[in-house]
């Protein structure tokens, strides 16, 4: 899984991942529900962490692939990590 190299911590919000408690979650294991989560509900913070934590191809692959994502939220993401050339 391809990182960027900042590695700064971050402290979950329980409101974000209201199913599981937040000090179990791994972060490389994870990664996929955790930006899932973040590109739903995450503030401002968390985004800026999301994208200084993880790949924009991994994100983009969230995006693309993940189901959970809403119809409301989900154009905007596409739009925000499409490539332009």
């Amino acid at each position: 899984m391809a990182q960027k190299s900042a590695r700064k911590s971050i402290k979950f919000r329980q409101s974000l991942f209201w199913d599981v408690d937040p000090k179990t979650i791994d972060l490389e294991r994870n990664a996929k529900y955790i930006i899932e989560r973040t590109l739903e509900f995450g503030n401002d913070d968390e985004v800026r962490w999301m994208w200084s934590h993880y790949s924009p191809e991994l994100i983009r692959d969230v995006v693309d692939n993940r189901r959970g994502l809403r119809s409301t939220v989900k154009p905007l993401w596409e739009a925000l990590t499409s490539k332009t050339s």
